[in-house]
């Protein structure tokens, strides 16, 4: 699983961060989401994939 977030389109809602802490968090300056774990174990990847349907700008997309 590799995971891509569009900077452009985050609107740091920061509901990824609640989809999936140990995966993502954001920026302290602007809220902007950044990969905790680029690369995260098999048993975050539904967490993962929750925190990509749950983006309200689709800033987050998954290549499996």
């Amino acid at each position: 699983m590799k995971i891509v977030i569009d900077e452009e389109k985050c609107v740091a809602a920061g509901q990824c961060v609640s989809a999936a802490e140990e995966v993502f968090d954001q920026r302290d300056e602007d809220g902007i989401v950044f990969l905790l774990n680029p690369s995260p174990p098999a048993e975050l990847a539904d967490d993962v994939r929750r925190a990509a349907a749950v983006c309200p700008a689709l800033a987050i997309t998954i290549e499996e």
